[in-house]
């Protein structure tokens, strides 16, 4: 009777084991890398922000004019 229970916990271990390594630890480390991509990107959103923030943008000097009437066709609609 104690084989079969040393052969059950033995395979109670083995499952934890393969549960914690294949599952739990490449989980956390994927999370962990996921984090500190978001803060990188995060921090440089924030100092593209600051830099743009720092440059005035400069005004159009260039006025829009309007076209000259010549340079549209009329259409009809055909029925």
């Amino acid at each position: 009777m104690s084989f079969i229970k040393l052969i059950g916990q033995l395979a109670l271990i083995y499952l934890l084991y393969k549960i914690i390594f294949d599952f739990v630890i490449p989980a956390y480390r994927g999370i962990k890398e996921v984090k500190t991509k978001m803060n990188d990107m995060t921090a440089r959103m924030h100092e593209q922000q600051r830099n743009q923030q720092a440059k005035p943008t400069p005004e159009p000097t260039q006025k829009k004019t309007k076209p000259a009437s010549d340079d549209y066709i009329d259409y009809e609609e055909v029925k």
